[in-house]
Parts: structure tokens; C-alpha cells; sequence
């Protein structure tokens, strides 16, 4: 494996895979969460990647820049991936964006986020013409040859333009794995923050997300409450980068025996692991997961109990 070509050019990685010391380098980054077990390191290739596009320029922004630097082939990404953005930086895009790649069981879904609110025809014979089973513009659908779907674990679900998956199979599969370890014993179990299901079907859970399966619920502005909480043995959450603050106040007055947190950043992690410490919970382990090869970004799985 060689050095990528864009290293320090595009902002996707901020670190050579490559290097002897890449390891030592990552872990610094961990140095503020305190204690944690030894790292599972991935170097699985991503199904998804959010590419930027002006009319006459696709590819990735450059460091803390709105420029963008033209990426045809990249090799973080699985090779469906990279065998089509040639095309897609020659479409007559027409205006400036996001277009965001997922590699679905099924084929190549491409979401398209624009200030501009329409797409023309010409984009729309020219994306007709590429190997993708659906195309949307700002939620419209351009095309749609078939529903793309996803599968986590044996369960097959529909996949909705745009919405979030762990970037790589194998991500998913570990942090799956990781998780229903460490609930194996729970009789009944909420899913927080659920997505498309990559722990509820496995858990037989109560899903709640704003998106996907379960109960519709935005657990940032309407959290599950503790006495809803306190009818679980286990609650699973895996929240955006903001984290979970309003839930984790909820779970630290709550019963529950334990709580699985799923974090992708360590600084709203530590803000929410105190509230959850300071409601009595001790934590148990926490795993960091390196599921963004030569990124900043670190996978953290940790379990409290009372």
C-alpha cells in the first residue's frame, strides 16, 4: 500500500495509513478520554462518501476550505465507488452541492444536497445513462430503477436517501458484535438514536429515531423520560456527533441497570460519560474502534452499569 496522493490536499484524512507510526498517532487522540482497552483497528474500504460539486468541479474539500480538490478515485473507497466517479465528474451539474455516494445491497444510490432547488433534463439524461438505481435532488427523485435497500446482520430494510450507515461493513458487523455481547442478558432493550437498525433487529429492541425502524422520536428535543426508561434492563444509544446530552440526563435519573454508549466523537463522549458517572453508573470498558482509517475521527464503544 502507498502513501495517498491527496494526503494533506483533501480533508479526508489527516493521517498516512501507510506509516510505521500511524498508530502512535492516531492513539494521541484518544488521550482525553482517560483509560480505554486496546484499539480494534480497521482497514475496511467505505460503501459511502459525501463528494462536493460546483458546475465545472467534483471531488473532496480541501482542508478547512470550501475549495475543492477534483478526486476521481480514492482508495478508502470500495472499488463500485471508484469505478463510477469518473462519470460523475463530467455530469452537467449546474450548480454547487453535496452528492452524497452509498454502495446499497442493490446497487449505487447518489443524494444530491443543492442550493439550487431544481435539476435540469440534461442532468437528468445524463445520470440515467450511469449505473445508479436511484438518483435524488433535495429529496426529489430523479430516477429510480429500484429501491435501494440494506441489510444488517440477516434483516433486509429500505434505504432512505441520505440516511446514516457506519461508513464500511465491516464497521457495522464490529460494532454489531460488540454490542449485543454486552447486552447478551438483557430481557428487554431500548435502542436510542436506532437508524436503519444495525443493533435493533439483532437486540429483538425498541427502536427510537427521527428516521428508519422504531418509534419516530427526536431524542434531541424530546428525550425518553427516566420513568419511561426504567421498564428496560439495557439501553443501547449510538447518537451523532453532538451526542446524547438531554438523554444521558434522563438515563442518569433512571433505573437502568445498563447502558451501551456508541459514540464517533471522544469530546461529547467524556461530557456525557460524566453526566452518566455522576448519576451512578461505573463504567466498564470502553473500546475505541478505528472504523475511519487515516481520519481524525475514532468509533467508541463503552458500557456503564449500576
Amino acid at each position: 500500500m502507498c502513501a495517498c496522493p491527496f494526503l494533506n490536499q483533501c480533508g479526508g484524512c489527516r493521517f498516512d495509513r501507510t506509516a510505521a507510526n500511524y498508530h502512535e498517532q492516531k492513539l494521541r487522540l484518544l488521550d482525553a478520554i482517560g483509560p480505554h482497552a486496546d484499539p480494534i483497528w480497521l482497514d475496511a474500504p467505505r460503501r459511502r462518501a459525501d463528494f462536493s460539486f460546483t458546475p465545472d468541479r467534483f471531488g473532496f474539500l480541501a482542508p478547512r476550505s470550501r475549495d475543492i480538490v477534483p478526486i476521481t478515485h480514492c482508495d478508502g473507497l470500495m472499488g463500485e465507488i471508484n469505478d463510477i466517479l469518473p462519470n460523475l465528474a463530467r455530469l452537467p451539474w449546474g450548480a454547487s452541492g453535496s452528492a452524497l455516494v452509498t454502495l446499497c445491497d442493490n446497487g449505487l444510490d447518489l443524494t444530491v444536497t443543492s442550493p439550487t432547488p431544481y435539476f435540469t433534463s440534461e442532468f437528468k439524461r445524463a445520470v440515467a445513462a450511469l449505473p445508479l438505481i436511484r438518483v435524488t435532488w433535495n429529496g426529489t427523485t430523479v430516477i429510480q430503477t429500484t429501491p435501494p435497500t440494506v441489510t444488517f446482520g440477516g434483516t433486509t430494510v429500505p434505504y432512505p436517501a441520505g440516511a446514516f450507515l457506519q461508513p464500511s461493513h465491516r464497521g457495522a458487523d464490529t460494532l454489531r458484535r460488540l454490542v449485543t455481547e454486552r447486552a447478551a442478558d438483557a430481557r428487554r432493550v431500548a435502542d436510542l438514536f436506532c437508524g436503519l437498525g444495525n443493533f435493533t433487529f439483532d437486540l429483538h429492541a425498541d427502536g427510537f429515531d427521527i428516521v428508519g425502524t422504531g418509534t419516530t422520536r427526536d431524542l434531541f428535543k424530546n428525550p425518553l423520560r427516566a420513568r419511561q426508561l426504567n421498564q428496560y434492563d439495557c439501553v443501547v444509544m449510538d447518537p451523532p456527533r453532538a451526542g446524547a446530552d438531554a438523554q444521558a440526563r434522563e438515563l442518569a435519573a433512571s433505573t437502568v441497570p445498563r447502558v451501551i454508549y456508541v459514540s464517533c466523537n471522544p469530546t461529547t463522549f467524556v461530557r456525557d460519560r460524566d453526566i452518566l458517572i455522576r448519576g451512578g453508573y461505573c463504567p466498564r470498558d470502553v473500546i475505541p474502534v478505528d472504523q475511519f482509517p487515516g481520519t481524525a475521527h475514532w468509533e467508541l464503544v463503552a458500557t456503564f452499569d449500576r
